[in-house]
């Protein structure tokens, strides 16, 4: 019976101390996914950011790739399409 309760005891010694690891384990994979997403979000306002300076060169009149020029320009068509919506809410609730 003592062989039992020994052999008993080891193994839910190990069982705890492998539930540990596991546990300390999903603990840091977590914590390093939260560091990854604090770093992609870096990097997406970055982007946003170098995005706003190459459009604010185009409206300057500094030269821009060509490929960029159409997308400025796009920009440009939807802000006055965008400024046109607005004129028309404001003339429906007789803001005019």
């Amino acid at each position: 019976m003592s062989d039992f309760l020994e052999d008993l005891g080891k193994k839910l010694s190990d069982a705890a101390a492998e539930i540990g690891k596991k546990a300390e384990d999903t603990f840091e994979i977590q914590k390093l996914k939260s560091d990854i997403r604090s770093l992609n979000r870096g990097n997406e306002r970055d982007y946003i950011d170098i995005g706003k300076l190459i459009y604010e060169k185009y409206q300057n009149g500094e030269v821009v790739d060509g490929d960029i020029s159409v997308l400025c320009e796009a920009v440009d068509k939807r802000d006055i399409q965008i400024g046109e919506l607005k004129m028309e809410i404001a003339k429906i609730r007789g803001e005019e």
